[in-house]
């Protein structure tokens, strides 16, 4: 069922997170004993199932993107791989319009794999989320091997390069930069 997501989602031109970064969301849901989960980026639910498989038997993943067509082949997925829709709640909108309604401080971890232009104001809504001890993870941290290198200036590697320093140097977050698929910035609610 991952390996039909893995599929779909090369369909429609979109790169899922790879399996050691599906292993480490996994692990990391686990290790938080999530319960409440939201996800910036649905696709087409590689990650999702990386998520649930590492929730709690009563957990719900909140999982928000733009487009519809990649939500419906998510939901698909989800079923396909034995998770009830009581167990997922899909929104349809961008993560900075819908972030703004979901309830402070209830969530165990937030995942961001979305545009890298909003992470800053997206991480600023993870801090509201999250309640203390809740973990944050972002997606494509190593910016494609970019991120150590000083002469690459392009946009998003600049983005992650502020947001990576940012994390580090907040006294709210306790931050590792994990080298999984193309990087997972984690760090943990103070």
């Amino acid at each position: 069922m991952l390996r039909t997501a893995r599929s779909l989602a090369e369909e429609v031109g979109l790169r899922p997170v790879s399996p050691d970064a599906g292993a480490t969301l996994r692990l990391l849901a686990a290790a938080g004993n999530a319960r409440a989960v939201v996800e910036i980026g649905t696709g087409t639910g590689v990650s999702g199932v990386w998520l649930l498989r590492g929730m709690r038997p009563d957990g719900v993943l909140t999982t928000i993107d733009v487009e519809n067509e990649h939500q419906r082949m998510a939901r698909r997925i989800f079923i396909e791989a034995g998770y009830p829709t009581s167990r997922t709640r899909i929104i349809t909108g961008r993560a900075l319009d819908v972030l703004p309604r979901l309830a402070d401080s209830v969530y165990d971890m937030v995942f961001v794999d979305g545009d890298s232009a909003e992470f800053g104001a997206i991480v600023d809504a993870a801090l509201r989320l999250l309640r203390p001890g809740g973990i944050l993870a972002v997606h494509g941290a190593l910016a494609g091997g970019r991120i150590g290198d000083p002469a690459a200036r392009d946009p998003d590697t600049v983005a992650i390069r502020e947001l990576v320093k940012s994390i580090r140097e907040a006294e709210e977050w306790v931050p590792a930069l994990l080298p999984a698929g193309d990087g997972l910035l984690a760090a943990v609610r103070r």
